[in-house]
This record gives structure tokens, C-alpha cells and sequence, in this order.
């Protein structure tokens, strides 16, 4: 009988092979982290997670009950995503830039029960649950867990438990919880073990280098379960360090590379060497590589980087993925859907979409169950997964064009979310937040074009007082420095325009089009502000 969650395939797969590398922690992330370098194999891995098991179950979790965990990329966070898994429990990452009304939000909404916390961060997520009005538990990664009481007899956990809640930014302005079950992640996985092609994985050796964050559902989904399925090592970084990337890649010998589009311009920006096509890496797996650079990282370093498309809502259940010849190289190509998937373009009167012509992607699975392997619901938001699934069909809101072929272009986002170095961005939330300045009488957010980072956050605001304006850059830096306070440091404005009126609707709702065409304009103007420099990731 196959797996049916999470913990049963780990434990399958250490079985299998228990004295492989499950995780490597390289030096330079354990300098970062302060933790020890090293390999850590299965059945090491095992071991923790059985006692932490063994902790959690004598606690009291049980099923149903969420978890809450913010330890970045430590590999602790395997262990109690594990261990809870195993007690049908779900796992709730927290992103660690996230600040007080943010992580308010998350621990109301997600009702979790207790959190595992960075001690430098206690005071934070104590502060946030005394806002949303919870009393919350918080405990340290190596802590004691406190005794909720004895747990009641409760059928085991199976596929369809809730394994995870992932958070999603969306265009309401609040976040949506994804419930993910342990069919979505099994399914991830086993997608990407039966691709093959140019991201065919070999049973047992593969090693996967990643700097996405695990509060993400590329490298909690795809990254970790496509290692557990094959047995491979995952070596998961505490981010991206352009200077320190390829020594990385050596000293971990990698396989596999993940990626983001903000990666490739950033790596060809270092001046060329003789070791730059002898890394030993088959394949990079990611998105948004720049169309202009594709070709040229690939002929510099020697690895082919294979475009995809999935969201948060779809996982493995609908991934497309140019991982055959012809892959398109340059044109944003993102692949040809495989027979597991489903796939429409449709117009804006919902008509399909001609040929070569853009329209919404629509998504479902093959067969009997068109949302096998997707998100189960948004949390408290039946409305909103009803009209997701409108029609039967799963509306991702991406822009995309077919040719004759069958293969997929992708054109833009219909959303109204700025996607900045792989973070989705709420224009209404960040509005939302900028409205509360004292200075600020109207607002509008928008993204602009970025050459590292996709897009950047534009704001264009009405100020109270024509005489603050006056000031400009001042005023500028500290509306900044206010969202800075209240948002994390990717979401706060990176350009900042005064403007005397913003285009609204007869209902005084923002004209969205006609705000791209004023950010467009502003965005050449000399009297625009770049705050840029100060959304720096706090330490």
C-alpha cells in the first residue's frame, strides 16, 4: 500500500535508504544560522522525528490542531513538520519578514494552537497574538511542548488530512490561507519523479540545491517531496547570495538547482571563468527567467534552465513545464500541458481564446477528479474558492497566449498582485496600510517594471498638505520607514509619486488601467522618489 501522508513516505524512504543524505547544512548557511554544518541522513532524521513525536503526542496535539513555526530554513523545521504530521496535525509557516499586523492576521485566522518561534522573535509573535486577542503558547525549536492535555482516540491520519496552511496573497488585501492536504504534497512529488525529460530525477543520488524559503510551496512542496520520493539530499539555503552561490553548488556537488527569475541576471552580472560551465549541475527548475538571458546563462554555464508554471492553489495537480524539446528558449515559453492536465485560454466574455491570442489560463486535472492534487479550500472563504473553480475549472488569473502547438506563453498577471524576487504582493493590502500614515489622503499601488527583481512596489499618493509635498524626499522616506514598521520590507513602496488626484470610477473605486498608464508616465519622471534603498530585510 502506498503512502498516504507525509511521515509514512519520509519514513518509507529512510527505510529505503537510511544511511543517505537526507539534508546537508553547507557552511556558509550554518555561519549564518549559527548552527552546525554537515549531513544529516535519513535515519538521523528519523530518529528526531520520532521523538519529537513521541513530545507532541504526549502534549496532546492531535488532529486538526495547527501549528505555527517560524525557524527559517533551519532543518529542525523537518522534524516538527514531520513529527506533527504523523499526528495529523498541520503545520502553519510563518514567513519570517512578516511583521505585527501581519503575523495578527495569521495566528486569528489560522486559530493555530501553539508556535514554534526563533527566541528573537518571541516578543514579536507575543505581541501579534496579544493583537488578534489569542492567547498563544510559544515555544523555542529545541523547547519542552506544554501539555494541552490527553489527546482523545481519533482515527489515524490519511491522504485527505490537512497537512499544511500556506498563506497566499491574493487581491481582497488580506492573505488567504491554502489548506493543503497530504495528497496535495504526496502528489507533488510523485509529479515531478514521472516527468522525466530534461528533469528526469534518478532514484537515490540526486542533490538539490534551493535558496527559496520552506514558508513557500516550491520548496516545501515540490523541493522536499521530489527528494523524499527518490531519496535524494535537499540542502535548502538561508537565501540567495549571488557571491557565494556557485561555491555553494560546488561544495554541495549539486544535481538539481531552483531558481527564481531575479537569479540569472544577478549570476551573469559576475565577471566570466573557466569554471563557469563545470558545475556538475543537470538542470535548474524554476521561473521568470529573463527571455533575453536564457539562451546566454545556458551557453555560459552549461545547464539548461527549465521553465514552469504552477501557483500555491494548483501544485502538482496542474504544473506545466518545458521540460522537452522544443523548449522555446527566449520567448517566455512555459511549456505544453502534459495528459495529466487540462488546460483553456479564454477571453475576457469567456469565450476561448483564438489562437495566439492572450486570455486567462484555465486549469483542472484529467479525469474523474478535476481538483485531484490541488488546494482542498481557502480557509473561512467558501465565496472565494467557489469562484475560483467557476464553471469547473480553476481560474489561475494569469495572462497567457497558445501558438498551434499546444505551447504556453506567458504575457502578464490579470491580478492585481506585484510579484517582487518570487513575493506575491497585495496592491489593496499595501494601499491599506499606506492609508493609515496621518499625511496621506488617497492611495494608489501598482507595480512597475524591475530588471533584477520582476517588479517593484510604485506608489502614487495625495498628500493632506500641499505643503508637505514641497519637502519630497523627506516625506517620501518617511512614509517608508511607516510601512516598513507595519509591512515586510518586500511590500513597502520602492518608488513613491506625488500626485495632485488619482483616476477613480464614478463609484470612487481606482481605475486600475488607467493607473498603470499614470504609473507608466510617472515612472520616467525626474520628480519621482526611489525608496528602494531603504526596504533592506530585517536582521
Amino acid at each position: 500500500m502506498s503512502a498516504q501522508t507525509i511521515h509514512a513516505l519520509f519514513l518509507a524512504t529512510a527505510s529505503r535508504f537510511p544511511n543517505n543524505p537526507f539534508v546537508t547544512v553547507l557552511p556558509s548557511t550554518a555561519a549564518v544560522y549559527g548552527i552546525d554544518p554537515g549531513e544529516i541522513s535519513y535515519a538521523q532524521m528519523a530518529d528526531w522525528v520520532e521523538a519529537k513525536r513521541q513530545a507532541y503526542a504526549s502534549a496532546g496535539i492531535c488532529p486538526g490542531d495547527r501549528i505555527g513555526i517560524l525557524v527559517e530554513n533551519r532543518p529542525v523545521y523537518f522534524v516538527h513538520w514531520f513529527a506533527l504530521n504523523a499526528l495529523g496535525a498541520s503545520l502553519v509557516p510563518i514567513n519570517p519578514d512578516l511583521r505585527q499586523a501581519e503575523l495578527a492576521y495569521m495566528i486569528g485566522h489560522s486559530e493555530m494552537r501553539l508556535a514554534v518561534v526563533l527566541e528573537n522573535r518571541r516578543e514579536d509573535l507575543l505581541a501579534a497574538a496579544a493583537e488578534a486577542g489569542r492567547v498563544l503558547p510559544i515555544i523555542g525549536p529545541d523547547d519542552a511542548v506544554p501539555v494541552f492535555g490527553t489527546a482523545s482516540a481519533v482515527l489515524a491520519p490519511d491522504a485527505n488530512t490537512e497537512a499544511a496552511l500556506l498563506y497566499t496573497s491574493g487581491t481582497t488585501g488580506r492573505p488567504k490561507g491554502c489548506v493543503l492536504t497530504n495528497t496535495y504534497f504526496l502528489n507533488a512529488g510523485s509529479w515531478y519523479r514521472d516527468q522525466g525529460g530534461y528533469i528526469a530525477l534518478n532514484d537515490g543520488s540526486e542533490r538539490m540545491l534551493t535558496p527559496l524559503p520552506l514558508f513557500h510551496m516550491n520548496a516545501m512542496a515540490t523541493s522536499t517531496m521530489a527528494m523524499l520520493t527518490v531519496g535524494g539530499c535537499l540542502c535548502v539555503l538561508d537565501r540567495f547570495h549571488p557571491r557565494q552561490w556557485w561555491s555553494d553548488v560546488a561544495a554541495f556537488r549539486a544535481t538539481i538547482v531552483h531558481y527564481l527569475g531575479v537569479m540569472p541576471p544577478m549570476l551573469m552580472n559576475a565577471p566570466a571563468t573557466e569554471a563557469d560551465n563545470k558545475t556538475g549541475v543537470r538542470f535548474g527548475f524554476g521561473a521568470g527567467v529573463d527571455r533575453r538571458l536564457h539562451a546566454a546563462f545556458e551557453a555560459r554555464f552549461g545547464f539548461p534552465l527549465i521553465e514552469a508554471w504552477a501557483m500555491t492553489e494548483t501544485g502538482g495537480g496542474a504544473v506545466i513545464v518545458a521540460n522537452r524539446d522544443p523548449r522555446h528558449v527566449g520567448t517566455n515559453c512555459f511549456g505544453r500541458p502534459g495528459p495529466e492536465t487540462d488546460v483553456r485560454v479564454v477571453a475576457d466574455d469567456g469565450a476561448d481564446a483564438e489562437t495566439e491570442t492572450p486570455g486567462e489560463l484555465l486549469v483542472r486535472r484529467s479525469g474523474p477528479d478535476p481538483r485531484h492534487g490541488f488546494f482542498s479550500a481557502y480557509l473561512k472563504d467558501a465565496s472565494a474558492i467557489d469562484e475560483a473553480w467557476q464553471g469547473g475549472w480553476f481560474h489561475t488569473g494569469d495572462v497567457v497566449r497558445q501558438d498551434a502547438d499546444g505551447y504556453l506563453y506567458f504575457v502578464d498577471r490579470k491580478k492585481n498582485v506585484i510579484r517582487r524576487s518570487g513575493e506575491n504582493i497585495s496592491a489593496v493590502e499595501v494601499e491599506s496600510v499606506l492609508m493609515q500614515h496621518p499625511g496621506i489622503a488617497a492611495v494608489a499601488v501598482a507595480a512597475v517594471p524591475d530588471p533584477l527583481r520582476g517588479d517593484e512596489v510604485f506608489a502614487c499618493i495625495v498628500l493632506k498638505s500641499d505643503g508637505d509635498r514641497s519637502e519630497g524626499e523627506a516625506v517620501a522616506f518617511d512614509i517608508t520607514q511607516f510601512c516598513l514598521k507595519r509591512l515586510a520590507y518586500y511590500k513597502a513602496p520602492g518608488y513613491i509619486a506625488f500626485v495632485e488626484q488619482l483616476p477613480l470610477t464614478s463609484t470612487q473605486k481606482i481605475q486600475r488601467g488607467a493607473l498603470k498608464d499614470l504609473v507608466a508616465e510617472r515612472a520616467a519622471s525626474p520628480a519621482t522618489i526611489s525608496t528602494v534603498h531603504l526596504k533592506k530585510r530585517a536582521s
